[in-house]
């Protein structure tokens, strides 16, 4: 399948390799779940390094496939209905998981639960963490009020403790290792990046550091880790 003509980020990143998933990108913690995901799915693939620039993320080609200027975005050349372009981290990892079949739970119920955890980071784990790595390490920082940075400080130890209590007794979020723990690891582990382990209480837990460390040390979490590697 020829890659179709609607899709003008190909102008800018052009397919080497049009058949398979084009994979548009930058290894933070949203851009790495979908490397990971695409490791562990074993699905073929062609990543494109696309910076955090604005020249790159707000550029018309890589607008007219994600709205939201936000990475990572894809192409599938062999959607169900012909091409078809995703954005949003938590979507293409469901996407993908449905096409591979993997990773998702066997049944309904078990989705259901993936699902579910998913969301929880989507809308908490993974804002949450953003908005005090901003606070604490970047240009929030210089905010004189302590109040920001104290609200996401206290909130990012609830979370880890919600966290720290789901792996009472299993190795991963949902039972079964999945899509959940793609989107939930890489972003606990941004702690670490943003100076906020001893802030959160990271260092204090048991369950989540491990936790990080056991995702780390898969074959394919490591090989995805830097997909696509960042500039030298």
């Amino acid at each position: 399948m020829q890659f179709p003509d609607d899709f003008p980020i190909n102008t800018r990143w052009p397919a080497k390799d049009p058949d398979v998933i084009q994979l548009y990108s930058f290894p933070t913690p949203n851009g790495v779940k979908i490397s990971i995901a695409l490791e562990e799915m074993e699905l073929p693939y062609e990543a494109h390094l696309v910076t955090l620039s604005d020249t790159d993320v707000r550029s018309d080609a890589f607008l007219s496939l994600n709205p939201n200027n936000k990475i990572p975005a894809i192409i599938d050349p062999n959607g169900p209905e012909g091409a078809l372009g995703l954005f949003e981290s938590g979507a293409i990892l469901l996407y993908l998981a449905e096409k591979s079949g993997k990773f998702i739970g066997s049944n309904a119920a078990d989705k259901a639960k993936v699902t579910q955890w998913l969301m929880f980071q989507m809308g908490g784990l993974g804002p949450m963490l953003g908005q005090l790595g901003y606070f604490h390490k970047f240009a929030g920082k210089e905010i004189e009020d302590p109040r920001p940075k104290e609200r996401y400080v206290t909130e990012a130890k609830r979370l880890l403790a919600v966290v720290e209590k789901q792996l009472d007794g299993q190795d991963w979020i949902a039972g079964e290792y999945s899509i959940a723990d793609m989107a939930i690891a890489p972003w606990l582990n941004a702690l670490k990046f943003y100076g906020t382990q001893e802030i959160t209480g990271y260092n204090d837990l048991k369950r989540v550091p491990a936790y990080v460390e056991r995702f780390f040390n898969r074959p394919a979490v490591e090989k995805a880790r830097n997909i696509p590697p960042r500039p030298a």
